[in-house]
């Protein structure tokens, strides 16, 4: 029996038994809630995914493990100024009590609705529930909205990474690995092919979009038949699309692609099938002033986050 207990945390004890693999998160979480009380936040909430909603994130990216120790690949963490919550699925359960110290509780289920009866106890009424809008997707930030409804509580959208903030100069550099073509043996298409059946697509479409806005690594890595090394086993690079009718833009650290790739990139210079190469970071600022003009952006809502849906008007 003690062998048992001692493979998993125990908080009922006086003091709390902890394996050797748990992390201690006193510190981190106490300069998070110092962080949250100077932005005014009352509830902080922490998801497991990056701001392509990818499943398997970067070590960058993993604000979650982070701040929690807790390592699954699904999860969301909520902290308020006396507590701290830890939701997973059942996949992890045991993983989560090897990994968690007693300042988390653990829930096990993974619905938001679940997290949003916590919140209900843990946040008095007029209190607000922030997160970074550029980490929730627009369907999963409607379903915080709909469990929150009425109750009270505020959800805001705050642009600011408080674990980012927190995290600090530890927090692992960004992604450096070449950026390369994938010879046309294996690609089935070209790139110019691909474009012009995606514009196919939008002419057919019934709202005739203007433009269509690819936010998944994935979908951009299939689009160029490129690949990269950003994300551990996953053959993609940190990028966004957007294409519409007459132009090309790619949103990716320039400086990474291999001279192949540039010269694939550039091939239908100028022109319709012109690649324009924007900085990663810009896509935010080109998409608020490309929406400014009479278009219709085509978008994913399980993939596109919130924070970009919201320079788009409406």
């Amino acid at each position: 029996a003690a062998s048992a207990r001692t493979d998993v945390r125990d908080c009922s004890t006086d003091p709390p038994y902890l394996p050797p693999t748990a992390t201690n998160t006193t510190a981190r979480l106490a300069a998070l809630r110092g962080t949250m009380r100077a932005h005014g936040v009352h509830a902080y909430v922490v998801p497991s995914t990056d701001a392509h909603m990818s499943e398997y994130i970067a070590e960058r990216d993993a604000r979650l493990g982070w701040l929690t120790g807790f390592t699954g690949s699904a999860g969301t963490g909520v902290v308020t100024q006396d507590r701290a919550a830890l939701w997973t699925d059942s996949r992890y359960w045991t993983q989560a009590e090897r990994q968690l110290d007693c300042n988390w509780e653990l829930q096990r289920t993974p619905w938001i609705e679940s997290i949003g009866l916590w919140i209900l106890e843990a946040v008095p009424v007029g209190g607000n529930v922030s997160l970074d809008p550029f980490l929730f997707s627009i369907d999963t930030w409607n379903s915080y909205s709909r469990a929150l409804h009425g109750s009270g509580r505020t959800l805001r959208p705050i642009e600011i990474n408080l674990v980012d903030q927190v995290w600090g100069d530890q927090r692992p550099p960004p992604a450096s690995g070449e950026i390369y073509s994938l010879p046309a043996a294996f690609t089935g298409s070209s790139w110019q092919e691909k474009v012009a059946g995606i514009r196919a697509q939008m002419e057919q479409h019934v709202r005739h979009p203007t433009a269509v806005l690819l936010s998944g690594l994935e979908e951009t890595a299939w689009l160029f038949n490129l690949r990269g090394d950003d994300i551990p086993y996953n053959p993609v690079f940190y990028s966004y699309t957007l294409l519409t009718t007459t132009t090309i833009s790619l949103f990716v650290d320039e400086g990474r692609l291999a001279a192949e790739a540039r010269q694939s990139l550039r091939a239908g210079c100028p022109g319709p099938l012109c690649v324009e190469l924007q900085e990663y970071g810009q896509v935010g600022a080109h998409l608020r002033r490309y929406a400014e003009g009479n278009v219709t952006v085509w978008l994913g809502t399980e993939y596109t986050t919130y924070g970009l849906y919201g320079v788009i008007p409406q």
